[in-house]
């Protein structure tokens, strides 16, 4: 329980009508969910409107309201806050609501296209290993120490944030780990929290459907660390072309990694293989279970942010050493065919090319890169011929079938991804709709030592197919495959 006026610090009120010293109980920004003593806050969605269910609210028992606009017809006993943006005061509310949890925790964002949920993943996995208590709020999963708790979004809202992180204080979490979407970012779910440092990781084309521009797509990235304080850091993949963009104006201590040029942290690929790779890390070798170019990426701003958290670089290279990949990730299976089978979260079409790139780099040519692939509905329609061209041009077989059609019609999407397929590389290409047919002909399609490559999903056991999730794990589903074409 707290006071209305308390939790209200550092929002900025336009106007306030009734008493701010009453207690709210719990904050809510959805009306079928409040209850006696609750504090509704009216949210402008994309969807709907919190405006337009305020009596719904009220009728409920919600004693205090915060909104954008004051309604025409006020009851008496109900206190009304008129703010700028809602979306931003409830960040705030909930941070103060919780005892503004963040400033209790070493908590560092990672941002940017592709890369986040790993680099955040692996840096959770390295301080447990380190022998901390460690948070983790990822698209994969929210681990409080070694508890395990579901995610639904890449950055969940502003209330649901400052829950995980107040139950993080009492576990004695000491250091935290959060992807930070452009999502997040825009709808200011991310407002309100300390965070002691912020990776950028790169810049590709994805969620246009959201920001409609590039440039809006990254100017919110960049809103990130624009917002670090000066007591953070900012560190950035400056061989993308927006890594230093990143930096401009941040008020944080900069700091850049890089493959490819100088930079505070460099590294170089000594071998690259489906073993692993061996790295050089700032002239100390280093051997990861991880695999390909962009996981060397990933793998530099670990040690980077591991060292500037404190950790020592000796310990830092040994416990990179024993790093497990991430669900969804790159990760394979060999049938006792030596069929290769790769399962990889790639639904953009820049880690698509990343993820083909990296397997032709390791294969010997000899054997076949059979590419299973779709895109999801309801999404950025331009990338659909974008990721249809990458997988013919850069696979010698594709099979164009279903991700997560949500609401849209299958075919249709798949029109879309094949219209990128240019006619050189039509007789590559094969459409099959049903995602578990097509992992199934892929299968078959496969002779010993090919490579077979199911991208888009990932870590995902499910797919949406209008409005209803049907259980679908693409790594079970092909290892259950190869196993039965073995018999």
């Amino acid at each position: 329980m707290k006071v209305l006026k308390d939790i209200l610090y550092k929002v900025t009120i336009n106007a306030v009508v009734g008493s701010t010293v009453i207690d709210v109980s719990v904050i809510d920004f959805d009306s079928r969910k409040i209850a006696q003593g609750d504090l509704f806050v009216a949210i402008r969605g994309l969807v709907s409107d919190g405006h337009d269910f305020i009596d719904k609210a009220i009728e409920k028992g919600a004693k205090s309201i915060v909104c954008e606009s004051l309604p025409d017809n006020l009851v008496d006993d109900v206190t009304y806050v008129e703010v700028d943006n809602s979306s931003k005061a409830l960040a705030i509310i909930a941070s103060n609501f919780y005892d503004n949890p963040s400033e209790n925790l070493r908590l560092v964002g990672v941002t940017g296209t592709n890369g986040k949920t790993t680099i955040a993943s692996l840096l959770y996995q390295l301080f447990k290993k380190a022998g901390y208590k460690v948070g983790l709020l990822s698209t994969v999963q929210i681990l409080i120490d070694n508890k395990v708790y579901k995610a639904t979004h890449t950055t969940p809202d502003s209330l649901t944030i400052n829950k995980y992180l107040s139950e993080m204080n009492e576990e004695g979490v000491e250091f935290c780990f959060m992807e930070v979407s452009s999502h997040g970012i825009h709808q200011f779910r991310t407002e309100g929290l300390c965070f002691e440092g912020g990776i950028f990781t790169n810049l590709s084309h994805d969620h246009l459907d959201y920001h409609k521009t590039f440039a809006e797509y990254r100017d919110v990235k960049k809103k990130f660390f624009d917002e670090l304080p000066k007591s953070a850091f900012a560190l950035s993949n400056v061989d993308d072309k927006n890594g230093l963009v990143m930096l401009q104006n941040t008020k944080a201590k900069k700091y850049t990694y890089a493959l490819k040029q100088y930079a505070d942290y460099k590294s170089q690929i000594l071998e690259n293989q489906f073993g692993g790779l061996l790295l050089k890390v700032d002239d100390s070798e280093v051997w990861t279970r991880l695999i390909g170019n962009f996981n060397a990426y990933n793998v530099l701003a670990i040690y980077a942010t591991a060292e500037l958290l404190g950790l020592e670089k000796v310990e830092i290279l040994r416990l990179i050493s024993d790093l497990d990949s991430v669900s969804g990730r790159f990760q394979y299976v060999v049938s006792d065919e030596k069929i290769t089978a790769i399962v990889d979260y790639a639904h953009t079409p820049d880690a698509l090319k990343n993820v083909l790139e990296t397997i032709n780099s390791i294969r010997t040519k000899n054997e076949e890169l059979i590419t299973v692939v779709g895109c999801g509905g309801d999404r950025d329609k331009t990338k659909r011929p974008k990721m249809g061209h990458i997988a013919s041009a850069l696979s010698t077989k594709v099979i164009f079938t279903n991700d997560n059609p949500r609401s849209e019609k299958p075919e249709d999407i798949l029109k879309e991804v094949e219209a990128g397929v240019e006619p050189q590389n039509f007789k590559k290409t094969l459409t099959i709709e049903d995602r578990k047919q097509a992992i199934k002909a892929a299968c078959q399609m496969a002779q010993p030592n090919d490579i077979i490559l199911i991208a888009g999903k990932g870590h995902e056991t499910y797919q949406e197919i209008n409005g209803e999730r049907f259980d679908f794990d693409d790594l079970k589903i092909v290892q259950e495959l190869l196993k039965q074409l073995q018999k």
